[in-house]
């Protein structure tokens, strides 16, 4: 029996709930390598979420750092979200072994760089070109405090970019965001690695829902930005019953919401209620502004739901095109809305083999593994899914 592979994770957050985008990424990629033997050494940095029995469960350890959110970072030259991450105990353990390191995000990316760590394999997960998209959310931002620390945080990340060529490799979470580290970084190995989430199966149902639901953290810019886009440019002139659900909804969106009557809101509901509504809608609407990464959400809707209903930015470079009904203008989308809701939704086998064959954990687990260990994943015996994986 080979000896047990094992692996650093610097995370963020605390991932567990598993209950927004960049820690739902953590979680589930925690869950795969465990469920492949992989001893994971679980490094936190915590700032109001509790401390996680599942995850201490998962993995081999886990360890909690706080997060240092004094606003004298904010004065540093490095980014805020790098330098309030960062701890003598974490790079201490780091220097005991020799296992490779995943930083997730470049949030985590503090010690990337550090002398004591140049011989070891440092992979960055990116979730995102960090300074375009705090660059957008400034952008979406009305707050004039909030826009000018997305403006300069986004000229501190883009500086800070320069050290990502420490890294050993790239895991870039889409194709473009591969491209562009490809172009940045021509010396450092890239790959795109998909985003990994909650599901296994596709399960949208046959026939026909009763309304259109649009799906997010409300509090986040760019969400409330896409919320109400579409009450204003479209709801406000077809009738059609339209909910808004997530959580953290700002007074103005609620305002705008109950100047309709076949316009809802659900406000703070929990995951289990979310996925219902994805479900039972006949139409997940999902439009964005920012074509960065690719949105666990709209992974969430194709899943779950039937009709996907996006702009060309939410789907661009993702390989899921094809799975999408696509507008990129008020009138586009309303005409759409319409005509989708006259059609009933048949389940097809185009969305299930293009999800699971491209887009499940283990596929997407299959490209990252090499970065970390530098072999193939090994294929599991007596399963439907070996005889696919020998077939390829």
């Amino acid at each position: 029996m080979s000896e047990p592979k094992h692996i650093h994770i610097i995370s963020f957050d605390i991932p567990c709930p598993a209950n927004y985008g960049g820690v739902i990424d953590v979680f589930y990629k925690v869950q795969a390598l465990s469920e492949e033997g992989v001893r994971v050494h679980l490094h936190c940095y915590e700032y109001g979420r509790d401390r996680s029995e599942r995850l201490e469960s998962m993995c081999e350890e886990v360890h909690y750092y706080p997060r240092k959110i004094s606003r004298s970072n904010l004065f540093k030259r490095r980014p805020y979200i790098v330098v309030s991450r960062n701890s003598d105990e974490l790079l201490n353990r780091l220097k005991e072994d020799n296992y490779p390191i995943l930083f997730e995000g470049v949030h985590c990316c503090y010690y990337l760089a550090h002398p004591d760590l140049k011989d070891r394999i440092r992979i960055l997960r990116s979730h995102n070109i960090e300074h375009d998209y705090y660059l957008n959310l400034a952008e979406s931002e009305s707050n004039l405090f909030k826009r000018f620390y997305f403006q300069n945080e986004s000229s501190k990340l883009k500086r800070f970019e320069e050290e990502l060529e420490h890294a050993s490799s790239v895991a870039a979470i889409s194709a473009p965001d591969a491209r562009y580290f490809e172009n940045r970084f021509p010396e450092v190995p890239i790959q795109h690695v998909s985003a990994f989430h909650a599901h296994t199966e596709v399960l949208g149902l046959k026939g026909r829902g009763e309304y259109v639901l649009y799906h997010g953290a409300l509090s986040v810019s760019e969400n409330y930005r896409a919320a109400m886009y579409l009450i204003e440019s479209v709801f406000s002139k077809i009738k059609i019953p339209f909910v808004i659900a997530g959580s953290d909804a700002p007074m103005e969106l609620r305002a705008a919401v109950d100047q309709y009557p076949h316009i809802s809101l659900e406000n703070n509901v929990p995951t289990d209620r979310i996925e219902q509504l994805i479900r039972e809608a006949h139409i997940n609407v999902l439009p964005t502004f920012q074509a960065t990464g690719i949105k666990l959400k709209l992974l969430s809707a194709l899943y779950l739901g039937r009709h996907c209903l996006v702009n060309a930015p939410m789907v661009k470079g993702t390989g899921l095109e094809p799975l999408c009904h696509i507008a990129n203008s008020d009138a586009e989308m309303e005409k759409n809305v319409l005509e989708l809701m006259r059609e009933p939704y048949i389940p097809g086998s185009e969305r299930k083999e293009l999800l699971e064959h491209n887009f499940s954990n283990r596929a997407t687990l299959r490209s990252l593994w090499p970065l970390l260990f530098g072999d193939q994943l090994p294929v599991r015996p007596h399963t439907l899914e070996y005889a696919k994986e020998i077939c390829e």
